[in-house]
């Protein structure tokens, strides 16, 4: 599960959101559709495109010029978690799946600014539009080889969310940045200035998935293992190669190894065997006899063959 919350150059975010909603309506201009899709919220399922120009652009006041209005948020399930919905919910069924998961991303959203008045997705002022398409851009690597072309379809089921989050709650009073990571001077000073965990955020709409559908996802499918092989620590990748051992002598608990994966990328974990330990406390079993830690003074090195020493042969004239 891919999640992003597009930063300001891209999203042009200081301003009104007219020229983002005019593109994001760009299938309903250029696809052969009985019916245009149109926009979603936790509250209603029939929105306009005007209406989320109006409600967005309208929901600013004592926001300065340079200050960001609103916020882009890019759901993409991969195309396992796709085929995945498509098995269980049919064509149809997992369009609607998709809506709904796209709410409860959204009280998740709400949820991580730990504040008292914004509880969930109805104390934002948001709208979501469903896609079918993605299209290649200059960055794409089949671009730059010139084996497609820019704003070409790419293959495959494409399938994604794209939500616009008013910085401003529901009421207009208070602000709500995601792009705000600082702790602050202290807990209550963070917690008046909302702060926003990104990673947590985007941890919480895949445990939320895995959770909402039955998926079982492999840990090297996680968010967690892709975030510890990027930026990770020596150790951390250490902790991470331990448990990758563990995934394929055992071949069960996929959940509770990727909890595992999620509390490592946290730094959990002091070293190696406070892991081996946590892993054999779930676990148990023959596992836990392997992973069990080696007592203190216990030598592991495999001691060398002992060889037979040859006779020196008697040399003469020496």
């Amino acid at each position: 599960m891919y999640i992003n919350i597009t930063d300001r150059k891209e999203a042009q975010n200081t301003g009104s959101i007219g020229k983002l909603v005019h593109y994001l309506e760009k299938e309903n201009r250029t696809e052969n559709r009985p019916e245009p899709e149109l926009w979603f919220n936790g509250q209603r399922s029939d929105i306009e495109a005007y209406e989320v120009r109006r409600s967005i652009d309208g929901n600013r006041a004592k926001l300065g010029s340079h200050e960001a209005k609103f916020f882009l948020i890019n759901v993409s399930p991969s195309r396992k978690e796709l085929a995945h919905l498509k098995e269980r919910y049919g064509e149809l069924g997992m369009k609607e799946q998709l809506k709904l998961y796209a709410e409860k991303v959204m009280d998740e959203y709400a949820r991580n600014f730990k504040r008292d008045s914004i509880g969930g997705n109805r104390d934002l002022m948001w709208f979501a539009k469903l896609e079918d398409h993605r299209y290649y851009t200059h960055k794409d690597r089949e671009v730059q080889q010139g084996l497609k072309k820019r704003g070409e379809k790419k293959e495959g089921d494409q399938r994604h969310i794209q939500i616009i989050v008013s910085r401003k709650d529901i009421t207009g009073r208070y602000k709500l940045s995601p792009m705000n990571s600082s702790k602050g001077r202290n807990a209550e000073h963070s917690k008046k200035m909302g702060q926003f965990d990104r990673v947590a955020f985007k941890q919480s709409g895949e445990t939320l998935f895995d959770r909402e559908f039955g998926f079982e996802r492999g840990l090297k499918d996680t968010l967690a293992h892709a975030n510890i092989m990027k930026n990770g620590s020596l150790a951390q990748r250490e902790q991470l190669d331990l448990l990758v051992e563990a995934d394929k002598d055992i071949g069960r608990d996929g959940p509770f190894l990727n909890g595992l994966a999620t509390e490592i990328s946290r730094d959990s974990y002091a070293s190696s065997i406070d892991l081996a330990k946590q892993i054999t406390k779930g676990l148990g079993g023959l596992l836990g006899t392997l992973l069990e830690p080696v007592p203190p003074g216990v030598d592991i090195v495999p001691e060398p063959e002992t060889r037979k020493k040859k006779k020196k042969k008697k040399g003469y004239g020496r």
